[in-house]
């Protein structure tokens, strides 16, 4: 499949559109440091990662649009002390431009996480991006206590990088974070890239948690032995959970190494139904997020 035939996949489908939960907008000078440091295979990629999108701001936003893509996240992260409320900043200038951007925050455990997250949330902010493995940090931690209650009471999603793709920290894989669901058990979580390449620890909390999703964000592609092989014995699981909208579609767009129609490709080769790709392309995520 090429870019020019996503239109076509969708609307064969029925539906309006894509909704992709796992977009990346930045601050130039950030996103610049991030396609830096793919491009030199720094030690938390530990591959070669050539990035097929590195393309100005505006360019990737009609790129989007002429895919059809009719919502998308803006997903920003910390990886030291101070930088998560500017972030935050920037991402809702962002959103206030952009109407199809969902309003995306970002936190890391440091004193004021709490304020800075309250008052994101308080202004409109949908979707809090974490990144366990980039952050090096334990979700565990005394100042994200506060944090995880306020998303847990409010409902807004947290989505976590927190499986050991593509390099494991001390703070991956379903343990640490399962850790904070039995805390915090009525939190919103979507996990990235199915939980890569813990999947069924990450299926498992899914399981006893109504309100953890997963994200697709380059399963199945022909890349993602780089983080991490799906087992073909957990397809059901799998099946069963996007029917029950708990699968929502994810690109890491535009850090990827292969046209964006390769992810619809990979995942209509599963195989597994019509109503499937439906609900994980579009209806979770237009539930989750109360789109039309």
């Amino acid at each position: 499949m090429t870019d020019a035939e996503v239109p076509g996949f969708w609307r064969a489908l029925g539906l309006p559109g894509l909704i992709d939960v796992h977009v990346h907008f930045m601050p130039p000078r950030l996103m610049k440091a991030v396609w830096d440091y793919f491009a030199d295979a720094g030690p938390l990629i530990g591959t070669e990662w050539p990035i097929l999108y590195k393309i100005p701001e505006d360019e990737r936003l009609a790129l989007l649009r002429g895919l059809g893509v009719r919502a998308f996240s803006s997903l920003a992260y910390p990886h030291r002390p101070g930088m998560a409320a500017s972030l935050n900043a920037w991402t809702a200038d962002f959103a206030d431009r952009v109407p199809e951007c969902l309003r995306t925050g970002t936190f890391y455990p440091e004193p004021g996480a709490a304020d800075y997250v309250a008052r994101a949330l308080d202004a409109g902010t949908r979707l809090f991006k974490v990144h366990l493995q980039v952050g090096g940090f334990d979700p565990r931690a005394e100042e994200l206590d506060a944090v995880w209650g306020m998303l847990a009471e409010s409902g807004t999603p947290a989505l976590v990088h927190a499986g050991s793709g593509p390099v494991a920290n001390g703070f991956t894989g379903p343990g640490p974070f399962g850790d904070v669901l039995a805390r915090h058990p009525r939190l919103t979580a979507i996990i990235a890239h199915l939980g890569a390449p813990e999947f069924d620890g990450f299926l498992a909390l899914a399981d006893r948690h109504d309100r953890v999703h997963l994200d697709t964000t380059m399963a199945f592609t022909r890349f993602s032995g780089e983080l991490g092989r799906f087992p073909a014995g957990l397809l059901p699981r799998l099946r069963d959970l996007g029917l029950d909208g708990r699968i929502l579609f994810g690109t890491d767009f535009p850090n990827i190494p292969y046209p964006y129609a390769h992810q619809l490709e990979a995942l209509a080769c599963l195989d597994l139904g019509d109503d499937w790709l439906r609900a994980v392309c579009w209806d979770a995520a237009a539930k989750l997020f109360d789109l039309q």
